[in-house]
């Protein structure tokens, strides 16, 4: 069976170079070229760990190649998989379609009679019958099926995602489509893993009600956070007794400055947004949104607060800036606002990140980036913790300090214990917990 993959992206990619890993033939279109012709080097544009190697391994078995023919990829696929992107649109914060829907159009002009066209991409409710009325209109009496397969892959992870997974998602309107999604998972057929096969609405509704609860769960536990500091509580305490609970588990309870990434911001707009179309509004999702985006805030101003009544002038060593460890990923990073908002306020910025440096130079252009950790606390007169990388957890605080011209810690994160803090002479600000040392 051979499989067509329409955009090259996060999902795209990573699908593509694990469905070559299980033996398909893939080849992966996208309509920029430049990107096209890295891969056909052996540079993966993302960073995504195990991702190099598996697509070195596909591309020299001949099973995965890359093009941006459309038309001649399309026509020799038995599946075609729509993996673009679905950006929020501006004003009602709705997914912006135009990316599906032209591919559709595409794939109707170029397919075979009883091509199966699956769509991976994050959509809403209603999309895929949309997608099937488009292809419908395109080709007249040609045969097809529509299916709707959404991806549930995390960044930092998401190879392990694809190959061990907790459940695969197939939405399916005939026969067909259910036969072909099932021959496309049957490798994982091995590890028993769970496969839902439902109707359409239901796999394209419960992706973002998947990613609707997760941020939901992050932003209860950042409130829960809160209320730690007021009434002396310990937030990572708390997060490990409730998380005992089968009921809950213990995944997605690690308080921090909020949300961010390609996900989690644009999808609970819009689950929210297709609440309100459709006069039930997601009241709970509609207040996780605006307290996520609060919180930002709320994080720069924690760290103006540790550098004392007058912060202008003043300098924050930031390490961190990839809106979680394992990945270059800085689309609605948390870092993003805290960073503007502490130059607003007049501060320098010296930051270092071990793989987002370079995306985020041109959303930051006014910090100093550094090559290290301890080069970036040179001078500063804050030590921020902001992204939780493994390089950041066993620092040597007294060497930072001793670079450093002023002494606080702000770990937002809860990275450090306060008495490692302490012992290197600073003052450590951390989150859910108790007032900060003096």
């Amino acid at each position: 069976m051979k499989i067509t993959m329409i955009g090259t992206g996060y999902v795209g990619l990573v699908s593509g170079a694990c469905f070559s890993e299980f033996g398909f033939d893939v080849t992966c279109v996208d309509v920029d070229a430049a990107k096209i012709a890295r891969l056909e080097k052996g540079e993966i544009p993302i960073y995504e760990p195990g991702l190099d190697d598996l697509v070195a391994r596909g591309v020299s078995a001949g099973r995965l190649d890359f093009t941006t023919n459309l038309e001649d990829s399309v026509q020799n696929a038995d599946v075609v998989f729509i993996a673009v992107g679905t950006p929020s649109r501006r004003g009602d914060g709705e997914a912006d379609l135009r990316y599906v829907h032209a591919a559709a159009r595409q794939i109707a002009n170029a397919m075979r009679p009883g091509t199966v066209i699956a769509i991976k991409s994050t959509v809403v409710v209603g999309t895929c019958r949309e997608v099937q009325r488009i292809v419908a209109e395109e080709r007249p009496g040609v045969d097809f099926s529509i299916a709707s397969n959404p991806e549930f892959l995390r960044e930092g992870s998401a190879v392990e995602d694809f190959m061990r997974p907790d459940r695969v998602i197939c939405g399916v309107a005939d026969e067909r489509g259910e036969e072909t999604m099932r021959r496309l998972y049957r490798p994982l057929n091995l590890r028993e893993t769970p496969m839902v096969i439902t109707t359409l609405e239901n796999a394209e509704l419960a992706k973002y009600a998947a990613n609707a609860f997760l941020a939901m769960k992050v932003t209860f536990i950042n409130e829960v956070a809160n209320l730690c500091e007021a009434v002396g509580g310990d937030v990572q305490v708390i997060a490990s007794a409730i998380g005992l609970d089968k009921r809950i588990g213990n995944k997605f309870l690690h308080a921090g400055p909020g949300f961010g990434g390609s996900c989690f911001p644009k999808d609970t707009r819009a689950y929210a947004a297709t609440g309100r179309k459709y006069g039930r509004p997601q009241q709970l999702i509609e207040a996780t949104i605006e307290v996520n985006e609060s919180r930002k805030i709320d994080m720069a101003e924690r760290i103006l607060s540790a550098l004392g009544p007058d912060p202008a002038g003043k300098t924050v060593a930031v390490l961190g800036i990839a809106f979680k460890p394992n990945t270059d990923d800085v689309r609605e990073a948390p870092s993003l606002v805290i960073v503007q908002t502490l130059e607003g306020a007049g501060v320098t910025v010296r930051a270092h990140d071990p793989e987002a440096m370079g995306p985020a130079k041109e959303l930051l252009p006014n910090v100093t980036w550094c090559d290290a950790p301890y080069e970036t606390a040179e001078g500063a007169d804050a030590l921020v913790m902001l992204t939780e990388w493994n390089a950041f957890r066993a620092l040597d605080l007294k060497r930072m300090r001793g670079l450093m011209r002023g002494d606080a810690l702000v770990d937002l994160r809860n990275v450090y214990p306060a008495e490692d803090a302490r012992d290197a002479g600073l003052r450590y600000f951390p989150l859910g917990k108790a007032a900060p040392s003096a």
